[in-house]
């Protein structure tokens, strides 16, 4: 709460900082003082300092660490409108893809690119701000891939999780896959990439975020008129994610096969040897 009443923009990643502290250090708190606590007084001691190192934690986030990360933020908005006024607009996946694997999509998504896209859609009437995280083009491609060439219960698991990605705008859904083979990062960075040229060669754009992330999202918020090329990134997006990931997922499903296993162990007992 201290993060988010001391910045006037959206606080994900100051939320996602100071909350896993705030657990991080209720933990330690406790483990110090309940040794130290006579019998009866557990709860009561607990509670306290609960809410003391809470109202700490709070000052801290108002006075510092909400300026700190409204300042991160801005900066990385000042580099993203940078970028889209060079013409380099689709080398942000290089950093967005990335990111959103590592669980800050929603700190990307809703902490910098949303306020972008509310200034360009309130000055345009869209912004293609709202398509660069919430495209489910490449996480699509890459569960496609999984559920053709994977292996095990990756390959079992991906036609579900496809569904609820593609679908459902669960995002998250395909992040493990990626983090089981780091090289796959390479098939999502792809098909971001060409996911975001098509979109601004096609001038796509969003009247409003996307949330979830799913393709009935992306078609509700497309503007009159501007359904075709908000698809079309979308579809080049994912058939290069499915390109890229399929020949490392098959590497690694070859990799683990049973003629790369290791050799039996030879049993030397006597019955053996007989």
């Amino acid at each position: 709460m201290g993060v988010v009443f001391g910045s006037s923009i959206p606080m994900f990643p100051g939320a996602m900082i100071m909350g896993p502290l705030g657990g991080w250090l209720t933990k330690e708190l406790d483990t110090l003082l309940l040794p130290r606590t006579r019998k009866g007084f557990e709860a009561l001691v607990s509670n306290f300092s609960a809410g003391i190192l809470g109202l700490g934690l709070m000052l801290i986030g108002y006075t510092l660490v909400g300026g700190v990360v409204a300042t991160v933020t801005s900066t990385f908005g000042a580099w993203a409108k940078t970028m889209t006024e060079a013409g380099y607009l689709p080398l942000m996946a290089l950093v967005i893809e990335p990111a959103k694997v590592l669980f800050v999509n929603n700190a990307v998504g809703q902490g910098v690119l949303t306020p972008l896209g509310l200034l360009a859609a309130r000055q345009y009437g869209k912004s293609v701000y709202f398509l660069l995280e919430s495209n489910p083009g490449p996480g699509l491609g890459l569960l496609a891939a999984y559920s053709v060439f994977g292996r095990g219960s990756a390959r079992s698991s991906a036609p579900g999780a496809l569904i609820i990605h593609f679908f459902g705008g669960i995002h998250e859904m395909y992040f493990p896959y990626v983090l089981m083979n780091p090289l796959t990062i390479l098939a999502v960075i792809a098909g971001g990439l060409v996911g975001d040229a098509v979109f601004v060669a096609s001038h796509a754009g969003l009247i409003a975020v996307a949330l979830p992330g799913s393709i009935f999202a992306e078609i509700a918020m497309s503007p009159r008129g501007g359904l075709v090329p908000v698809l079309l990134g979308i579809a080049s997006a994912a058939v290069v994610s499915f390109v890229v990931a399929a020949p490392l997922v098959r590497r690694a499903k070859e990799s683990l096969s049973p003629h790369h296993a290791e050799p039996e162990t030879v049993d030397a007992s006597p019955a053996r040897a007989e």
